[in-house]
C-alpha cells in the first residue's frame, strides 16, 4: 500500500530535502508540495493525500490554521506536524486543530518515516519533547473541570451570564434575583475557581461551560 504525502513548508531547501529522501522509500509518493497553508489547503482538496507534513510557522496561512480546516473539510487526511518548536504554546494548539502526530525537525531520517506511517495507520506519533506538555495541559485541564463542580447550579448560571458580557444590574434581571446577591455569587465564583476578575471568569466560563 503507497501512502500518498503532501509537504507543506515556506522553506523551499527542507521541502527539497524532505523530497528527496521521502522519494528514496518504496511505499511513500509524494503528491504535492506547498509553500503555506493555504496553498495546503487547496493541494489537500485537490491531490487527496493520506498525510500532510505539515510545517507550523508560515505565510499567508499557518499550519496550525491550515490543519483545522483541513481536517474540518477532508477529515480522512493525517497531519503530521513537522517543526522546530516543542514550545506547549505551539504543540497544545496543533493537537487540538486535528494534528495526529508532532515531530521536531531535528528528528531521524528513518524515524520520521516510521512516524508518518503510524500517522496513516491511525496510531498518535508525538515528539518525547512534546509528550509532557500533553500530560500537563490534559492535568491541568483535570484540575478546572474539578473546580467548576464546587460551583453551586445559582453559581454555575451566574458565570454563563458573565460569559456573556452582562453587568450584575443585568445578570439580576435575567436570573430573577438582587444584584446584591448577585455580587455575592460573583465573589464566590471567584474564589473557588482562583480567578482574579470577571475577564479571567468570562474566559474560564467560555472554556469549561462549552457556551
Amino acid at each position: 500500500m503507497t501512502i500518498k504525502v503532501l509537504i507543506a513548508d515556506d522553506h523551499h531547501v527542507v521541502r527539497r530535502g524532505l523530497v528527496f529522501f521521502l522519494k528514496t522509500q518504496q511505499d511513500l509518493e509524494i503528491v504535492g508540495e506547498a509553500a503555506n497553508g493555504e496553498e495546503a489547503l487547496a493541494l489537500v482538496g485537490k491531490l487527496q493525500p493520506d498525510v500532510v507534513l505539515m510545517d507550523l510557522v508560515m505565510p499567508v496561512m499557518d499550519g496550525i490554521e491550515a490543519t483545522k480546516k483541513i481536517k474540518e473539510r477532508f477529515s480522512h487526511t493525517k497531519i503530521l506536524i513537522l517543526t522546530s518548536f516543542a514550545d506547549q504554546d505551539h504543540v497544545i494548539p496543533a493537537i487540538r486543530a486535528g494534528a495526529s502526530g508532532y515531530q521536531l525537525k531535528d528528528i531521524e531520517p528513518d524515524q520520521l518515516v516510521e512516524a508518518i506511517k503510524s500517522v496513516y495507520r491511525g496510531e498518535s506519533q508525538l515528539h518525547p519533547k512534546v509528550t509532557s506538555h500533553v500530560i500537563t495541559h490534559l492535568s491541568q485541564g483535570d484540575k478546572e473541570e474539578k473546580l467548576l463542580e464546587e460551583l453551586t447550579k445559582r453559581e454555575t448560571e451566574v458565570l454563563a451570564e458573565i460569559a456573556k458580557g452582562k453587568s450584575n444590574k443585568e445578570i439580576a434581571a435575567s436570573l430573577m434575583i438582587t444584584e446584591k446577591t448577585v455580587k455575592t455569587h460573583v465573589s464566590n465564583i471567584l474564589a473557588k475557581l482562583n480567578l482574579a476578575d470577571r475577564t479571567q471568569a468570562a474566559l474560564y466560563a467560555v472554556k469549561h461551560l462549552r457556551l
